[in-house]
């Protein structure tokens, strides 16, 4: 086995310290593009412009129900239906098993406060951030959408939207600095290397499935 070995003369750090700092670079140029797409187009609940559908994104359960987080996320987008800021629902997360139904649990939370069940739409494979924006549009039929996500996740999820041929808006629900924030956003960092890959080469969502009508027809009734 090979040992690492240091250089040994002033040029030869130079160069190391000059690679180390090239690589860097190129690490965190998919954050960079994020911020940067994703960045103009974040609002607050108030200002947010108004679209047809919003789109809440799954954080997790627990025990069958929304992790605090994500009942932040639902909050913020029952605030959103009833300002007319939108007129459906769509809350998109993971059900690809029986004993963990993310958007069901998301749903049953709107209904019970306030959301009537009818402007409440399921996304049962929105696996992840790209699946669920390609769905969006694809399964879904959505054009424009406001997009409902934490400060650290909302900026991806617009970028990739966007890349995927919606025209969103972002709102960012406020939380607490905690550790499930900071670690949330170090987490960005990672992902935002593979949401520069779907943006850029625009893979199939890991199940398509056929056009669902259940946003037209909530749209089309008063």
């Amino acid at each position: 086995m090979r040992r690492l070995r240091l250089p040994r003369t002033r040029t030869g750090w130079r160069r190391t310290v000059q690679a180390i700092a090239a690589l860097c670079t190129v690490a965190l140029l998919p954050a960079v593009w994020v911020q940067l797409a994703g960045g103009g187009r974040i609002r607050d609940l108030a200002d947010v412009p108004a679209a047809p559908v919003g789109v809440v994104f799954g954080a997790g359960i627990s025990g069958g129900r929304p992790t605090p987080y994500l009942a932040h996320r639902l909050d913020a987008a029952a605030v959103l239906y009833r300002a007319g800021k939108v007129r459906v629902l769509l809350v998109t997360g993971d059900n690809s098993r029986v004993a963990y139904d993310e958007p069901g649990a998301m749903r049953s939370y709107l209904v019970a406060h306030g959301v009537p069940a009818g402007r409440v739409v399921v996304d049962d494979a929105g696996f992840d951030t790209w699946d669920s924006c390609e769905r969006a549009k694809r399964v879904f039929g959505v054009r424009r959408a406001v997009l409902v996500s934490q400060g650290f996740h909302i900026r991806r999820a617009v970028a990739l939207c966007e890349a995927a041929g919606l025209d969103v808006y972002g709102v960012g629900v406020d939380e607490p600095h905690d550790v499930t924030w900071y670690a949330g956003g170090a987490r960005e960092v990672l992902a935002a290397a593979k949401a520069a890959v779907d943006a850029g080469f625009h893979p199939a969502p890991r199940f398509l499935g056929p056009p669902d009508p259940h946003i037209p027809a909530a749209l089309a009734t008063p």
